[in-house]
């Protein structure tokens, strides 16, 4: 890992992001690069009105001083940051970003969900993780240690996963692997579970090697048990597979990594499919 972007909004949020990816980037000795969208109306940036374009420079100036000024943290020392603003971009376009500065992994932060409100929803961190074509790790509190010592891979072991399980195992070495089984059509027995999961193994690692690390789990919902066996695992992080720009990890009946991670407390790892 190289280099790792992280969205900026002067949000509590986006101080957790750049405190994990600072954690992250002396680990791996790289670069973050702090971004900063400046979305303000093309409009205004092209009005010939003097006084308009006065006004619009003055606030391209704070936002900049403002910029700046965020990024004077004790923990980002000894770190190579690189400040980006960007003008006329949204979030959604944050890959394109990350594709241009040739960038590993995007980190944002996410208020998730409180009760019925569903915040991540249509939100930025949405929209970054539904375009993005490297992973992006969603944190929700300040980081501790974030030592990602037990790390789930939740999925449904078909042919289209291998290649986000290959990222994902690259990653981490301690990966426990998870299937879900839930009522209804999706319901399948233990034999068909079985051969699937050693099909998906043969495949992806050519060996059984890690059948012992394959868990299963049975609930009324594939949401309900990743983070229920999420937490039974001990797990400090969940990995999850993408479907990206068609909407956010259809892999199962239903917006999974959706729910996922709007609702999980632990730091979720999409890899787009």
């Amino acid at each position: 890992m190289n280099k790792i972007i992280v969205p900026i909004d002067f949000s509590e949020y986006s101080l957790f992001a750049l405190e994990t990816a600072a954690i992250l980037a002396k680990r791996n000795n790289a670069e973050v690069l702090a971004l900063h969208m400046l979305e303000i109306d093309k409009g205004r940036l092209t009005d010939s009105n003097n006084a308009q374009d006065e006004q619009v420079v003055f606030f391209l100036k704070l936002a900049e001083r403002k910029f700046e000024e965020f990024l004077e943290k004790d923990f980002l020392e000894g770190i190579h940051v690189t400040p980006i603003v960007k003008h006329f971009k949204v979030f959604s376009e944050v890959s394109d970003v990350a594709e241009e500065f040739d960038a590993d992994m995007i980190v944002m932060g996410s208020h998730g969900s409180s009760g019925l409100s569903e915040i991540f929803v249509g939100s930025n961190t949405e929209k970054v993780v539904r375009h993005s074509e490297i992973p992006v790790l969603v944190v929700k509190h300040k980081p501790s240690k974030l030592n990602f010592d037990t790390v789930v891979f939740a999925c449904d072991f078909s042919e289209k996963m291998v290649e986000p399980y290959l990222k994902a195992n690259k990653m981490f070495n301690n990966m426990k692997l998870l299937y879900v089984n839930v009522p209804g059509e999706g319901f399948r027995s233990s034999s068909e579970t079985d051969t699937i999961v050693a099909d998906f193994l043969k495949k992806a690692d050519g060996n059984l090697d890690k059948l012992n690390d394959v868990h299963y789990t049975a609930d009324y919902s594939i949401e309900k048990g990743i983070l229920n066996s999420a937490n039974l695992l001990g797990a400090d992080l969940i990995a999850i597979p993408t479907h990206g720009r068609k909407g956010i990890a259809h892999f199962f009946s239903g917006s999974v990594s959706e729910d996922v991670a709007n609702h999980a407390n632990l730091p979720v790892l999409t890899f787009k499919i």
